[in-house]
């Protein structure tokens, strides 16, 4: 795969080309960190496609020669990662005076890997949450991704390991970017 690539919102009708982009990037770019059971009781729970992000109009798709390359975006709501099936009871929306925005699900097939799919995802994800009144943003990131957070200004506050369906586990870094400080960075370094 080569050539350029756009971005823009996800729409429902996306939902198939991105569930079967997760297991690919998932199997691709994690597993110098993650044993095949950890990805394999993953995919589905803790990696899947949240629906309720494309309702909301705040998830994002790359797209090159008509097909989906990459994904990623951000909520207002509650739930900090995983897909409808790891979902339980209503996921509430939140109170940006006092909360968090979520930074969730960042997939990018191996082929386009390192083409910056995901920084430009993520600014784009960034600016509308900042631009929505958050003033602060949380993630839970894999190990594999926590360097790349890192680089844009978002910092470690807890490690901590997901339970999955088949008895592994799968070892997480929650992360944080914000107060003012945090827009501040982000202004300086998106604008």
């Amino acid at each position: 795969m080569q050539g350029a690539y756009s971005i823009r919102l996800c729409t429902m009708a996306d939902v198939p080309r991105v569930a079967a982009l997760i297991p690919i990037s998932v199997r691709g770019l994690q597993s110098g960190v993650y044993s095949r059971e950890q990805m394999d009781g993953a995919i589905g729970t803790v990696f899947g496609v949240d629906t309720q992000l494309i309702g909301d109009g705040s998830y994002y798709v790359a797209e090159a020669e008509s097909a989906i390359v990459g994904c990623g975006g951000w909520s207002r709501r509650k739930t900090l990662f995983g897909g409808d099936t790891a979902k339980s009871g209503e996921d509430s929306v939140l109170d940006p005076s006092r909360d968090a925005a979520r930074v969730r699900a960042f997939f990018v097939h191996p082929c386009w890997a390192r083409r910056g799919i995901g920084s430009e995802i993520l600014r784009r994800s960034e600016e509308a949450a900042f631009g929505s009144g958050f003033g602060r943003i949380e993630i839970v990131a894999t190990l594999t991704g926590e360097t790349f957070y890192q680089r844009f200004g978002y910092r470690a506050v807890e490690r901590y390991d997901v339970p999955l369906p088949n008895g592994y586990r799968l070892p997480v870094v929650r992360m944080i970017k914000g107060g003012q400080e945090g827009y501040r960075d982000f202004c300086n370094t998106n604008m």
